[in-house]
């Protein structure tokens, strides 16, 4: 299985961890020459989009202040990465 595998590592200030993924996927979603960790790393930054979405949004008690600045922030770094918005990349919008 390891063959048909990749092991992405992951680092941060308060650990680390690592993913293992299908090769294949991976190779699916690639764009161009992009790496696994970018593909890894896009997939993270429209998960953590999509969760905070999703609490400020369609949860009860997300639509707090603090839950509101964090989406702000995350949908700012979204675009940065992406060059587009959240809602022009899943045509949900609010």
């Amino acid at each position: 299985m390891a063959s048909e595998t990749v092991t992405v590592h992951l680092e941060g200030p308060n650990g680390e961890d690592e993913v293992e993924l299908p090769k294949a996927m991976l190779d699916l979603m690639r764009e161009g020459d992009e790496s696994d960790a970018r593909i890894v790393g896009d997939l993270a930054l429209f998960s953590c989009a999509q969760r905070i979405h999703a609490t400020v949004h369609h949860s009860q008690g997300g639509d707090t202040a603090e839950y509101e600045r964090i989406e702000e922030m995350t949908m700012e770094l979204f675009e940065d990465r992406f060059g587009a918005s959240y809602a022009e990349l899943t045509g949900h919008d609010h």
